[in-house]
């Protein structure tokens, strides 16, 4: 799905925002609004006047009251910032009072959230085979500032929701089988790597996501902008993709 001509609000202008700005630029897209951390006194009804939809990757400290804003400004929202799910009813229920429209997803790539269909299927399957270990690793860049990362937490709660002999997940190791392991790497410029491992005595059954470039992340994004105004209530990319 793509949009030519759109005006975005841009709110988080580091990697991945440039990303998205980049790669909208070249779909015809415009940004009249970019708001970073020397700004954000600029996330204002007159300056939001005729933008149709905000992208917000920030950090997990300001995106609730980022998206918040937005919502506020009657302005469909679209956010990838990650490590605030303790927040995430907050503004959900904000968004469901203010009748706005409000897409989230841990991952906006394609290819991620195909993962994440295979997963939710593999970990149904599991529950037939007891004798296979579950558990997952997960890689991103230095500046990465959550951990793990929000993929990594969609990848475990499907598996905690599906496999039943599952029941929580840790970033520390335990003899407790009933807790799924996240390994969580922070190393060089890794776009990201996602591995979910069943290991038995006799062999090993892995499923796996390496993101190449942001380029995908900031494509996902972009298909969501197109995706929301118009609507409201709460989306991600399950209805973006149907599956």
């Amino acid at each position: 799905m793509e949009v030519e001509g759109m005006r975005i609000a841009l709110i988080g202008y580091g990697k991945m925002g440039r990303a998205i700005e980049a790669l909208g630029l070249q779909q015809g897209h415009s940004f009249p609004l970019v708001i970073d951390e020397g700004n954000t006194v600029d996330l204002n009804a007159a300056n939001t006047s005729g933008v149709d939809v905000a992208v917000e990757f920030s950090t997990p400290r300001t995106a609730p009251g980022n998206i918040s804003r937005c919502l506020e400004l009657g302005l469909p929202v679209v956010s990838g910032t990650t490590g605030w799910n303790d927040r995430f009813e907050e503004v959900a229920s904000n968004c469901r009072t203010l009748g706005g429209a409000f897409f989230f997803a841990s991952n906006f790539s394609v290819g991620v959230n195909i993962l994440f269909a295979m997963n939710r299927k593999l970990a149904a399957i599991m529950n037939r085979f007891p004798e296979y270990h579950v558990s997952m690793r997960e890689v991103h860049h230095i500046h990465k500032q959550d951990a793990p990362s929000g993929t990594a937490i969609t990848l475990a709660d499907q598996i905690i929701d599906g496999l039943e002999r599952t029941s929580d997940w840790s970033l520390d190791e335990s003899p407790d089988t009933a807790t799924l392991h996240i390994q969580s790497v922070r190393e060089g410029e890794v776009m990201g790597v996602h591995t979910v491992t069943y290991e038995s005595a006799l062999d090993i059954i892995s499923l796996g996501h390496t993101a190449k470039s942001r380029e995908a992340f900031a494509a996902g994004a972009l298909m969501a902008a197109a995706f929301l105004p118009g609507k409201k209530g709460i989306f991600g990319m399950k209805d973006l993709l149907n599956i």
